[in-house]
């Protein structure tokens, strides 16, 4: 598939729909279960899944009671449902300039474009609706949730064309601001019960990032997927590097102490700060190296993920 210059490999969709078909997505802690795209809701009701039995109370449904465990007990036993609900999906794709850094197989934003995929394949699997952000320094796109192969397909389109634009020469102004602005787009939309999917190396997150994540947590699933690659935290003792952000250039001595370990405390105190959030805010912030493969580390995350909010 190609737009505007832009091609998609439909061999690569294909084999990240079946690499991320064993993934599983878990729902809020106060279920203490394990559900891949469908939410079961908190609300009792006659709906499709049992739940239990258990003794009438005053003000239930008659039509609840099952008659047959009253006969055998001979006292009055509802049969108890819960709802099931759908939980449609927003992912959140950063392409900024940010992201277009690798030291070994693959930059970051190829590797955020493989996991956004992989989950949005997921999600389809699942049954729900999938859509999301996908955006850069200049630029934001939108796919909204729909539940058909072609929406995921238009939404690696978009992801493929920010990603295309990305440039060592890139003359784009960086937007301090561009994450806090598309999760502030993603909190007007998803005023409750949505599975949030935020692939980023959260560059630039400030205050405010936390605020709008604390919002969103609240009300909806939320699951960051923080992409790094290591090359910061394991840094080489020689040799000189060369690094910009899109415009002024500055050499950096690795052979100086100071210099390594200053770039090192940089890295290891952001990190912190980083996972402090998934402490202090309840959601998962799961690490996605760009020098190891994307799907058997998010699978990976997500059953370590899955194990420790069932134990909740």
């Amino acid at each position: 598939m190609s737009d505007a210059g832009v091609y998609v490999s439909t061999d690569e969709l294909v084999a990240l729909e079946a690499r991320a078909r064993d993934l599983s997505f878990v729902q809020k802690a106060r279920s203490h279960q394990q559900l891949a795209g469908r939410m079961q809701s908190a609300m009792r009701g006659r709906g499709l899944i049992f739940e239990e039995l258990r003794d009438y109370l005053p003000g239930d449904d008659i039509r609840s009671i099952d008659w047959r465990v009253t006969a055998r007990t001979s006292r009055p036993v509802v049969r108890i449902y819960s709802e099931e609900k759908e939980r449609p999906a927003l992912i959140i794709v950063d392409q900024r300039i940010n992201m277009f850094f690798g030291s070994r197989r693959s930059m970051k934003s190829v590797t955020a474009a493989e996991a956004a995929m992989l989950c949005a394949w997921r999600i389809l699997g699942s049954g729900d609706r999938v859509g999301g952000f996908v955006f850069g320094e200049s630029a934001t796109s939108e796919v909204k949730p729909h539940r058909s192969r072609n929406a995921v397909i238009a939404f690696a389109e978009k992801i493929a064309r920010q990603n295309a634009s990305l440039r060592a020469d890139s003359k784009s102004e960086p937007d301090p601001q561009a994450l806090d602005k598309v999760l502030s787009a993603v909190a007007n939309i998803a005023h409750h019960d949505h599975l949030v999917v935020i692939v980023s190396d959260f560059d630039g997150h400030t205050a405010t990032t936390r605020d709008i994540l604390l919002r969103l947590s609240s009300r909806n699933d939320v699951i960051c997927l923080l992409v790094y690659d290591p090359f910061l935290l394991d840094l080489p003792t020689s040799g000189d590097i060369v690094v910009s952000g899109g415009g002024p250039q500055a050499e950096l001595a690795l052979r100086t102490p100071s210099v390594r370990s200053s770039i090192d405390a940089f890295a290891r105190n952001r990190g912190r700060e980083l996972r402090a959030w998934q402490r202090q805010l309840g959601l998962p912030m799961l690490p996605i190296s760009a020098t190891e493969e994307t799907a058997p580390q998010l699978r990976r995350l997500l059953e370590q993920s899955a194990w420790r909010q069932r134990r909740r």
